[in-house]
C-alpha cells in the first residue's frame, strides 16, 4: 500500500513539473478548411484567457492535416491552419514577438485502426497544436550593498495634483487591463480609485482619456472578447470614463478616444494595454 502511495505521488509531481514547462492546447478543423469552427474558436479564446498571468517565453504553433489529399496540398493547408491560429492570437493581444514557430507540418499518417474509427481518427488529425513555454523563474537577486537614495518618483495622483499645462500626457502607471478585455485587473482598481479622487479635486483641468492596445498588426485595434467587436482601445477608454463619472468627475471635463495600436511603448506588451490622459485645458 505504501509503495502504491509513493508511486502516485511521484507521478503527480512529475506531471506538475512538466506543466510548469509547457502549456499545450489543440484545436480541430473541418475537412479542407483552415477557418476555425465557432466551438473550437471559443475553446481557443478560453485557453488564451488563461495566459493572462503566464510570463511567456515562446509560443509554437504547428498545423496538421489528415492523410487524404496530395502531399503538396496538405502541406499548404496545414500552414494556412497554423497562420489562421497566429492571426487569432494577434487579434487577442498576444505579441507576435512571442510566437517563435508557425509551421505547417502536412499530413499525419493514419495508424492501423478499426474501420469504424477511421473518421474519428482523421478528425483528430485535422488540427493545430499550440505549445506555450513559460519563462523560467528568475534566480533570487544577490543582496547588494546599500546605495544612495534616489528621489521617489511621483505617482499618478501626485502628478495630477501638480503643475500641469495643455498638451501634458499622463500615463496611468500600474493600471493594467486583462488581456482582450476592457476591464482592469483586480490589483489596479485601488490605484484607479485614487486617480479618480485626484481628478475630482482638480476641477480646473479638462482632458481626453486615450485607450491603447498591444500586439496587433498594422496599428489595428484589438478585438473586445466581451462584445466581439474590434474596438478594444475605445472600450478601455470608455470604461475609465464611466468609472470617473461614477466617482464624481464632471462629464463636461472629459472625453474618451480609442488610439488602437498607434503608439506602442515598447518593452513588455502588458504596458501597451493602457489608458492615459491628455490635458486639453487648464483653468486659471
Amino acid at each position: 500500500m505504501n509503495k502504491l502511495l509513493v508511486l502516485i505521488l511521484i507521478t503527480l509531481n512529475t506531471a506538475f513539473a512538466f506543466s510548469q514547462k509547457e502549456l499545450k492546447h489543440e484545436v480541430y478543423f473541418d475537412t479542407d478548411k483552415y477557418n476555425l469552427p465557432p466551438t473550437e474558436k471559443n475553446r481557443l479564446l478560453l485557453f488564451i484567457s488563461t495566459l493572462t498571468d503566464v510570463d511567456i517565453e515562446a509560443i509554437s504553433i504547428f498545423g496538421f492535416c489528415d492523410d487524404i489529399g496530395a502531399d503538396t496540398y496538405n502541406l499548404k493547408l496545414s500552414q494556412q491552419r497554423a497562420d489562421a491560429i497566429k492571426s487569432i492570437f494577434s487579434s487577442n493581444e498576444i505579441s507576435d514577438e512571442l510566437i517563435t514557430n508557425v509551421d505547417g507540418k502536412g499530413e499525419i499518417l493514419l495508424k492501423i485502426v478499426e474501420e469504424k474509427n477511421l473518421i474519428k481518427i482523421r478528425g483528430l488529425n485535422r488540427k493545430v497544436e499550440i505549445i506555450v513555454t513559460p519563462k523560467k523563474p528568475k534566480p533570487k537577486p544577490v543582496e547588494k550593498k546599500p546605495v544612495a537614495k534616489v528621489p521617489k518618483k511621483k505617482n499618478t495622483p501626485e502628478i495630477i495634483k501638480g503643475d500641469l499645462k495643455v498638451g501634458d500626457k499622463i500615463v496611468f502607471e500600474n493600471i493594467l487591463f486583462k488581456t482582450g478585455y476592457s476591464t482592469v485587473t483586480y490589483g489596479s482598481k485601488k490605484t484607479l480609485e485614487s486617480i479618480a479622487k485626484a481628478l475630482v479635486e482638480r476641477e480646473d483641468i479638462y482632458f481626453t482619456i486615450q485607450g491603447h492596445v498591444c500586439c496587433t498588426q498594422y496599428s489595428r485595434d484589438a478585438v473586445d472578447r466581451k462584445t466581439k467587436k474590434r474596438n478594444l482601445s475605445e472600450a478601455r477608454a470608455k470604461y475609465v470614463y464611466d468609472y470617473f463619472a461614477k466617482k464624481g468627475v464632471d462629464k463636461k471635463r472629459m472625453r474618451h478616444l480609442g488610439m488602437r495600436r498607434k503608439f506602442p511603448l515598447g518593452g513588455d506588451p502588458k504596458y501597451d494595454r493602457r489608458v492615459e490622459i491628455l490635458i486639453t485645458y487648464v483653468g486659471k
